[in-house]
């Protein structure tokens, strides 16, 4: 088993899917999020999309982090990471704007002040001001604060993001077939849209990533940070501190690095529903499920090749030099340094090349689909193929 199952924690939410797979599945099977017909407006030329989802167990870094370090400030990137969560799933079907917000925070109040909650809310605040500019126009309408000691250790930051919008101009991923290529977009770096150079880690994975590259110091000195029922040989079995410097890097930390706020591709995929809209065959962000997570949303008899991934940022090369974890489980819970995908004709693959490296963000192709007679991905490494 897995270190990732043996915390508590998978990367394909099996249980998840048993428990809502009588639910709808809505009007596009294969669209990244479910699209519903048009309850608000009773307009068929309309669709509605609900989606939720959060920072996950990141919070728990950034807990640690304030604590160690005394800076607050780092919850303004967990409210980011929050809201890039719905926000880049939501570009993943061709939603970019007039977006409804709404957050969703439980915390303990005995460890999480109210000026951490000021960070958070009104960072909120702060990133919808900033993604205005490049034409992303969230609104933010408030939400649910609750102190829930009983039920969670330190604090969980979630939000839900609602659209109302032109069916025609959804991104259903029903397009994608044979002969596409796949640009990938770099998850690491310094778009020009960013203050500072992002290791790449999203909100995806940080269990491991907390688990695998922090010592013993935290297991014994901050019990609120980690489920005790988790058996002692997967809990924290790293040896670094959050203070602990970067070798190379002067502006980053252990810490900083794996507390990266979460990088929106917004100002970019704006530019490509404009004006290329139609070139788009379907988009990908591969958060949870990393490399894998296109499996869930491809038509049938498909087989994606990935052989030209970025190389691994340092981050996830820390993670698994202390965790010893295998390619396959990397690859499979990590984003490697590619969190969004977008499939297209081959002719059409420079030109969103090109739009990404405007913003600073890297790019390139990736990999590409073929035919198979069933569903299969294959990641090509130096030395390794993996098939899922």
């Amino acid at each position: 088993m897995s270190l990732y199952n043996q915390r508590g924690v998978s990367a394909h939410k099996e249980d998840v899917l048993l428990a809502t797979k009588n639910l709808s599945k809505g009007l596009f099977n294969n669209a990244f999020c479910k699209v519903y017909p048009d309850y608000l407006g009773m307009d068929e030329s309309f669709v509605n999309v609900m989606h939720a989802d959060g920072a996950g167990t990141k919070s728990i870094l950034a807990y640690l982090y304030w604590k160690e370090t005394g800076d607050i400030s780092i919850w303004q990137g967990i409210a980011q990471d929050a809201i890039v969560m719905n926000l880049d799933d939501l570009l993943c079907v061709g939603i970019y704007n007039n977006l409804v917000f709404n957050s969703t925070i439980d915390r303990n109040k005995h460890l999480i002040t109210g000026e951490v909650l000021d960070q958070i809310i009104n960072g909120s605040q702060a990133f919808f001001d900033l993604l205005a500019t490049y034409g992303v126009n969230i609104h933010y309408l408030g939400g649910e604060t609750a102190d829930v000691g009983d039920v969670v250790r330190t604090i969980a930051v979630n939000g839900t993001m609602t659209s109302r919008w032109k069916k025609d101009k959804i991104i259903s991923n029903d397009k994608i077939q044979p002969g596409d290529v796949i640009v990938g977009l770099a998850s690491y770096g310094q778009a020009s849209y960013e203050t500072e150079y992002n290791s790449g880690i999203g909100s995806n994975g940080l269990t491991s990533a907390r688990h695998d590259s922090l010592s013993k110091f935290y297991a014994e000195n901050y019990k609120e940070s980690y489920d005790t029922n988790l058996n002692e040989n997967v809990v924290y079995i790293g040896k670094n501190k959050l203070s602990d410097p970067i070798e190379n890097n002067q502006h980053l930390n252990i810490g900083k690095m794996l507390l990266s706020p979460t990088r929106t591709y917004a100002p970019i995929i704006i530019q490509l529903l404009e004006n290329h809209f139609h070139k788009i065959h379907g988009m990908i962000h591969c958060s949870g499920g990393g490399q894998t997570k296109c499996m869930k949303y491809m038509a049938k008899n498909i087989k994606v090749i990935k052989d030209n991934l970025f190389p691994p940022p340092p981050v996830f090369q820390l993670i698994q030099e202390n965790s010893g974890s295998n390619n396959k489980e990397m690859y499979e819970v990590f984003n490697m340094g590619c969190r969004l995908e977008i499939y297209c004709s081959p002719e059409h693959a420079e030109e969103i090349i090109a739009i990404s490296k405007s913003f600073h963000v890297d790019a390139q192709i990736i990999g590409r689909v073929e035919t198979d007679v069933k569903n299969s991905l294959e990641i090509h490494l130096p030395n390794e193929v993996i098939v899922y």
